[in-house]
């Protein structure tokens, strides 16, 4: 694939520092834009292959009514399930020359395991491996809750690389960044090869903003509304911090933008950013000069307004949350939440297409 690059700050960035940028969607428009900005990755899930069915109807909608009739037997769920395995295959398509340029590092598609699955180990394991072999590029995401910290060793102990989702805090991040060196030292024991994996460990910082402004506002506490626009920003450079001094191989990857600080705070690490295209369009049409800023620590008195709130401590701290404790943190409910209502509308698009009201 014969790229032509856009100038610009992601571009900028994507050359004179070690931060990747990957492509929060599998539209292959969108994709194709975002390789030209530098980007080396992208995502689908059921939210994105919504959207994306909806922004391509004319390619979707019949393909749909194709799979009902070849699948006579599979339910809504299932159809909805192999339309976003056929877009993440095609998107994978569209990254194989990064795949092979980066040695697996970069140029991977992820993919979400289905959030029904949540409440099983081995169903999430197991589905991941089918997945990893979609495309020699696929990896594949797996929540951060305590079922999921099992599942992510597990998959990864069968060589499945790991993108960490659902995951807002850096107790979240260290101890999936674990797991996975625990996986990949397993494997490594036993002479299996780990050079091509490419693991990173997603911190969602735009949630854990949105929780703490809940949370705010909940408590009725009387702070500055800017200061929390920083919650996640702290919380991805403690994470990486962490990842750093601990030796961790997966990399730390920020997604769920909210704001620019969500890239132009994280600029200059050996991490990912993965914004949606609607961010990467801002940010390159800003002009924005380019600054290594991972290693610059939040002000003081924000952090000040940031430690002040319980809720954002347990976020921030490395151990300020046990396992168990992931799966009734606020921004994961939230998330797993929102997940599964994104399936059930994927599965209502698919009914509407087969079952179409009289």
């Amino acid at each position: 694939m014969s790229i032509e690059y856009t100038p610009g700050p992601l571009l900028d960035a994507a050359r004179s520092t070690p931060t990747a940028l990957w492509n929060d969607s599998a539209d292959p428009n969108e994709l194709r834009q975002s390789i030209s900005f530098g980007g080396v990755g992208a995502t689908c899930n059921p939210t994105i292959a919504y959207t994306c069915i909806n922004q391509r109807k004319d390619v979707w909608l019949p393909r749909i009514a194709e799979l009902a009739e070849e699948m006579p037997e599979a339910s809504e769920s299932e159809i909805g399930w192999q339309v976003v395995r056929e877009m993440s295959i095609e998107a994978a398509g569209l990254l194989e020359p990064i795949f092979e340029e980066h040695k697996g590092r970069n140029g991977r598609l992820s993919m979400q395991t289905d959030p029904r699955l949540a409440r099983s180990a081995k169903a999430l394991a197991d589905q991941a491996e089918e997945f990893s072999g979609l495309a020699k590029n696929i990896i594949v995401k797996i929540p951060a809750t305590s079922v999921g910290v099992k599942a992510i060793e597990d998959a990864t102990y069968r060589g499945v690389s790991i993108n960490v989702t659902v995951s807002f805090s850096v107790a979240q991040a260290v101890t999936t960044g674990e797991a996975i060196e625990r996986g990949l030292k397993r494997r490594e024991a036993e002479g299996l090869d780990t050079s091509t994996m490419g693991p990173v460990v997603t911190l969602m910082g735009g949630r854990l903003d949105d929780w703490i402004k809940i949370v705010a506002k909940r408590d009725e506490l009387f702070i500055d509304p800017g200061h929390l626009e920083w919650a996640g920003v702290a919380a991805l450079k403690r994470a990486y911090q962490e990842f750093q001094s601990r030796g961790l191989r997966a990399r730390v990857l920020s997604a769920a933008f909210r704001n620019v600080m969500h890239w132009s705070e994280l600029v200059g690490g050996d991490l990912v950013v993965s914004p949606p295209f609607a961010w990467q369009e801002i940010i390159n049409k800003s002009g924005y000069k380019v600054t290594n800023r991972i290693d610059v620590p939040v002000a003081p008195e924000i952090m000040k307004t940031l430690l002040s709130i319980p809720e954002f401590v347990r976020a921030y701290e490395p151990d300020g949350m046990t396992p168990e404790e992931f799966d009734s943190f606020g921004a994961t409910r939230r998330t797993l939440r929102g997940f599964l209502e994104a399936d059930q509308d994927l599965d209502t698009l698919v009914r509407n297409v087969i079952m179409p009201q009289p």
